[in-house]
């Protein structure tokens, strides 16, 4: 099973960093993780929409540049569907039987284009609440391991 998640962004603080090489590593034993930085376009002070939705774009441009044909897209965003760890572990599972590639998509501070959420066989949100991005690529690997935990009959802490 290959899990690749594409990320907006590079992670400057190192405990973020720390963070995610330890569960790219816990996760090892069950799967092959990529992760793949874009950049990140700046957004000027005071952006109108339009221009909102044009770094948007942009950024979404490069994201599906990115994506394998074949894998199975999972996009982070806040109106997608929320799924409990057991189900998200159900849904790996699921999604297994028929692909052995899943990529996360997870956004810029604008979250993502409309482009990149039409690609995506399921988008999903981990609740109402807003994130930094950076961040949610920990929490975002922290779950997968834990459907991997499930999924494989093994205990982990609830």
């Amino acid at each position: 099973m290959n899990i690749n998640i594409i990320a907006v962004g590079k992670i400057k603080e190192k405990y973020f960093s720390a963070a995610v090489d330890e569960y790219v590593k816990r996760l090892s034993r069950f799967a092959r993780v990529t992760v793949t930085e874009t950049a990140e376009e700046k957004i000027p002070s005071g952006a109108s929409e339009k221009e909102e939705e044009k770094i948007k774009n942009a950024e979404g441009e490069r994201i599906l540049s990115k994506l394998n044909p074949s894998s199975f897209v999972i996009a982070l965003c806040i109106e997608g569907t929320q799924l409990s760890s057991e189900k998200l572990a159900e849904k790996i599972a699921d999604v297994s039987m028929t692909s052995s590639d899943i990529t996360f998509i997870i956004g810029g501070s604008l979250g993502l284009s409309d482009a990149v959420k039409a690609r995506a066989m399921l988008r999903l949100s981990f609740g109402p609440i807003t994130l930094p991005h950076r961040l949610m690529r920990v929490v975002l690997l922290e779950q997968v391991y834990r459907a991997f935990k499930i999924n494989n009959n093994e205990t982990y802490h609830k």
